[in-house]
């Protein structure tokens, strides 16, 4: 094989730094993943070379005969995996997904209710630094105070007093089942086109895991790594009247020229995810959340935000420890556990107090719920012996055990 350093060696000892830092962490950030091999080997296929502008059939350049069938086979194993009347995988992001789907169907200044940041909702639902916030006027509902948990009929309240064109569901801090229903219901009432994103728990859709919002949402946004397992990418799912509308908006209103080497690895990764092999995957995705989140539930002084965890990921409120998320992030990641500081639905400030973990990666690597209860009883010693310099250094002993046993083979 070609020595590629020879060419770049800042940039492929970089690279080689990267995989010596994936392969030697036991990585618990929530949205990343491990992509296959030939997931990989497509985003660096000659596909990067063709400039793809427009759709199958109606491209603006010449030479799209092997383009267009990777893009229809993508466009049909979305469609299929999700149960959609139409897919486009066209969007570069998750966050290009969500811009498309404003541009569909807002105008500036049109009223969007969606969830907080600090309820687990993300940035691209309204925030006033991001675009969506700064183009559309952005209201919010948050999580019951008591059981940190959705509620609809305060959701409702809150919708029927804005009453917004978009009502958004989906978060990317929140770990249980949400109703769809009830927030198609809620948009019934108010005369609200409904949305999702879904891009946190696409994956645990793919395998039925949580309930399909194609069922009764308008339109459905998502990314395609997490876990779902594919590229970096977005997509967009929606009811087949809506087709036309976001194809525009998609292009030419949003993007240009398609990214077709990150289409066929959508593609692939799409076809990975109509197996049984990563139907199995999900299911452990969800064992090993459940293992870690019962370890930290009995816990003195890390507690688990809203009591539990239904799908792949947790939140952890770290007050009664001493430490804020990023305090506690940068600690874990001494020991070689990688996580991120996260808000917490009731806080006041913008300090983010907690960290979420997440069980994506960790699965890929063929974690079981023994691994995942050890993984966690390590993160509960970190955090509350934060200064023990005996214990931090048997943590890390622990991680490089675990992680030996645990090799990327994907």
């Amino acid at each position: 094989m070609y020595d590629f350093s020879k060419e770049d060696p800042a940039i492929w000892d970089a690279i080689a730094d990267e995989q010596h830092r994936q392969d030697n962490v036991i990585e618990l950030i929530a949205s990343e993943n491990i992509a296959s091999k030939a997931v990989r080997a497509a985003q660096g296929s000659v596909l990067t070379n063709k400039y793809a502008v427009g759709y199958p059939e109606k491209r603006v350049y010449t030479g799209n005969e092997a383009i267009d069938k990777i893009d229809k086979i993508a466009k049909q194993r979305a469609e299929e995996l999700f149960h959609a009347p139409y897919a486009n995988v066209h969007p570069h992001s998750g966050s290009q997904a969500n811009q498309a789907v404003y541009a569909a169907f807002l105008e500036p200044g049109d009223k969007i209710l969606a969830m907080s940041e600090h309820a687990g909702g993300h940035f691209t639902h309204g925030q006033k630094n991001n675009f969506s916030g700064q183009l559309y006027e952005s209201h919010f509902y948050g999580v019951d105070p008591e059981t940190e948990l959705l509620d609809y009929d305060k959701i409702r309240e809150i919708a029927l007093e804005v009453k917004p064109k978009l009502l958004i569901a989906g978060a990317s801090a929140y770990s249980h089942i949400i109703d769809w229903h009830k927030f198609r219901e809620i948009a019934d009432e108010v005369g609200a086109i409904f949305m999702v994103d879904m891009a946190h728990i696409a994956g645990l859709v793919a395998a039925d895991l949580h309930p399909n919002p194609m069922e009764v949402a308008d339109v459905v946004t998502s990314t395609t790594h997490k876990t779902l397992r594919g590229p970096r990418g977005g997509l967009i799912l929606a009811k087949e009247k809506y087709a036309e509308l976001l194809d525009t908006a998609v292009f030419p209103i949003s993007q240009s020229g398609a990214l077709e080497h990150v289409i066929a690895a959508k593609a692939i990764a799409l076809g990975e995810a109509l197996t049984p092999e990563f139907h199995q995957y999900a299911v452990q995705i969800v064992k090993n959340a459940q293992a870690m989140a019962n370890v930290f539930k009995r816990d003195e002084k890390i507690r688990l935000v809203s009591g539990g965890t239904e799908n792949h990921e947790m939140t952890l409120d770290l007050n009664a420890t001493g430490l804020t998320g990023h305090q506690a992030a940068e600690l874990l990641y001494s020991v070689g556990i990688a996580t991120n500081k996260e808000l917490l639905p009731l806080e006041k400030g913008d300090t983010m107090e907690g960290i979420r973990v997440g069980t994506p990666t960790i699965t890929s690597r063929q974690f079981d719920e023994s691994d995942a209860e050890i993984t966690a009883e390590i993160i509960s010693d970190v955090l509350n012996h934060p200064n023990d310099d005996q214990l931090l250094h048997d943590a890390a002993a622990q991680v490089k055990a675990l992680i030996e046993s645990h090799p990327i083979t994907r």
